[in-house]
């Protein structure tokens, strides 16, 4: 049997390295620099990444041995999929084995923001009985706008609905019969923006979804609308979305990622109607796992030339 050399960078589960060690030598590089990888990825065969590691053009010019590049999650900005293309690279990523876990977390920073639960703690644990100062809103009977009707923003759509939430639906990829079976209405993105209570994110970061809830889009909505954005950061524009708080058009949000990450303090970040987590959509212990198994499964089909489930590129 062929013995392939495969480069981990950003870790993995152990059930996922087990697979990977059957059919080759791994090395779990764990936090390696941008210029170490170019210097070392030539050695390869595979590679895998999650979100830190960006595989750019350099680095696919740089991996002369390598045949596949796995992305254990699904989103894969982070690769440059036209120059693995062009260096006849396969990209694979593993785009079910978070769906649940960043579905929970959407609903979680999503009540934690209408409850102010961070700042509730905060002042207990400050020695303080505010009460009175915490009031919220219920999700009951409130239109929920979701843009992107995929896998997690269906999953996402499904929980809101046992709260009690009407469901609208933007996905021009989706059929509208697909999002009507879920028991959504699907509606334009204008239609959206207008009828929206809350409205989550659920989509990758492309040039068409850049900055897509931008200064005209907040104008469209709703006076106090609520935002949530577990996806990529970029699709909402910050300083637009800092400027609707500031004037009161956003009540507020509740964001798990960022243009820049880490961010760092921004006023956005800091600001008191804004729940902000550092990008833990899929960490928990199951998606972990399950991404693992699904993308070592998936490295070691391409390598062997067997058939690929999630092939990207």
């Amino acid at each position: 049997m062929a013995t392939w050399k495969i480069l981990l960078t950003d870790g993995l589960d152990e059930g996922g390295k087990a697979i990977l060690s059957q059919v080759g030598e791994v090395a779990d590089r764990s936090g390696i620099s941008a210029d170490d990888l170019l210097k070392e990825v030539g050695e390869y065969d595979a590679l895998i990444v999650r979100g830190r590691t960006k595989v750019t053009l350099p680095v696919f010019e740089a991996g002369k041995k390598l045949k596949v590049v796995g992305r254990a999650g699904i989103g894969v900005d982070n690769i440059d999929l036209k120059a693995a293309q062009t260096y006849g690279v396969t990209v694979v990523n593993s785009p079910l084995a978070t769906t649940v876990s960043v579905a929970e977390l959407t609903l979680s920073i999503m009540l934690s923001m209408i409850r102010e639960v961070p700042r509730a703690d905060a002042s207990m644990k400050a020695g303080k009985w505010l009460k009175k100062e915490f009031e919220g809103v219920e999700l009951f009977e409130k239109t929920l706008g979701v843009i992107g009707f995929g896998r997690i923003g269906t999953a996402v759509a499904k929980r809101c609905m046992a709260f009690g939430m009407n469901v609208v639906g933007f996905d021009p990829m989706v059929e509208p019969l697909e999002i009507r079976e879920v028991g959504a209405e699907p509606v334009s993105l204008d239609e959206l923006l207008e009828r929206a209570d809350f409205i989550t994110l659920h989509l990758p970061l492309t040039a068409t979804s850049k900055n897509m809830l931008n200064a005209d889009a907040f104008a469209k909505m709703k006076d106090g609308v609520r935002i949530v954005d577990a996806a990529r950061g970029g699709i909402v524009d910050e300083e637009a979305l800092l400027a609707a708080l500031e004037s009161g058009k956003v009540a507020a949000a509740a964001l798990d990622v960022f243009t820049a990450e880490p961010p760092g303090l921004t006023p956005l970040v800091a600001h008191p109607r804004v729940i902000a987590t550092p990008h833990i959509g899929a960490q928990t212990i199951e998606a972990q796992g399950r991404a693992g198994l699904d993308i070592a499964s998936e490295v070691v089909a391409a390598l062997k030339g067997d058939a690929l489930r999630w092939k990207v590129a």
